[in-house]
């Protein structure tokens, strides 16, 4: 389906969603949000298509949730109602890391703050380049963090590097960004996308099941006990052995010494 605040763009096994509202930074609309959550309903249903990719269009990735929006507010509303549907919005946003159970990477352009930094973080591996910039941003608006960053900072960053990023509010530049891991790669710009995809690519190789199980398995491992997560990991290798065909392709290609050709079968 044609998007209007979003461009999808299929490459192979890879697909590319780049946020489209360069004016705004890529400020997240609810219109620009219901069409994410459309695109990964409809990624999530494409079986070509083995790992995705979010980036910005612009000199930014994400700047958050677009407060500005709504020009003609309903009056009938409180400010504080006005603001907790900005904050559904953002935190409705940053469920792609639940919708999608196909790996994401997030190829961060520019700027990636508030709730941009969130979807950022959302993402399962985050690539980035001298243009990056990250900030938590809410407590320059008389917030506390939303939209889940208080969920994935502390998990990506540790617990006194989070308290950190969002009491100060301050820019985080790419070699720090990389150093404390916000980012899992940096390049050049120019390279932004190459990398991101060359990254897609090297995980679109493997067995599907085997990928979103794997997918599953960590995401779950965040909230359990490791007694929960051995049970949980046995349940998964046994969803992801129901492929046949890559089950024995696994094997034979292995005892061939040749690349293995997994096709979720």
């Amino acid at each position: 389906m044609p998007y209007e605040n979003l461009t999808l763009e299929r490459d192979g096994q890879i697909a590319l969603v780049t946020l489209n509202r360069p004016e705004k930074l890529n400020a997240i609309s609810r219109e620009m949000h219901l069409e994410m959550m459309e695109a990964c309903h409809e990624l999530q249903d494409d079986d070509e298509i083995r790992a995705v990719i979010w980036t910005g269009e612009g000199r930014g990735f994400c700047s958050g949730v677009d407060l500005t929006a709504d020009r003609a507010p309903d009056e009938s509303k409180s400010r504080q109602e006005r603001l907790d549907e900005f904050g559904w919005v953002g935190r409705q946003a940053i469920t792609i890391s639940r919708i999608l159970e196909k790996p994401t990477i997030a190829a961060v352009n520019g700027v990636a703050a508030g709730a941009g930094m969130s979807l950022a973080l959302a993402c399962d591996m985050r690539v980035g380049c001298e243009n990056t910039r990250f900030k938590t941003v809410f407590i320059e608006r008389n917030l506390s963090p939303d939209s889940g960053m208080s969920y994935f900072l502390p998990r990506i960053v540790g617990a006194s590097r989070a308290f950190d990023l969002v009491f100060t509010s301050r820019y985080v530049n790419p070699p720090e960004a990389h150093r404390i891991g916000l980012l899992d790669r940096l390049t050049i710009a120019d390279r932004l996308l190459d990398e991101a995809k060359e990254l897609a690519r090297q995980i679109a190789v493997w067995p599907p099941l085997a990928i979103q199980m794997s997918k599953r398995v960590l995401q779950h491992s965040l909230e359990s006990t490791l007694e929960e997560q051995l049970r949980y990991e046995t349940h998964a290798i046994g969803f992801a052995r129901r492929s046949a065909h890559d089950v024995a392709e696994a094997a034979d290609s292995f005892r061939e010494r040749r690349p293995p050709n997994f096709t979720g079968e």
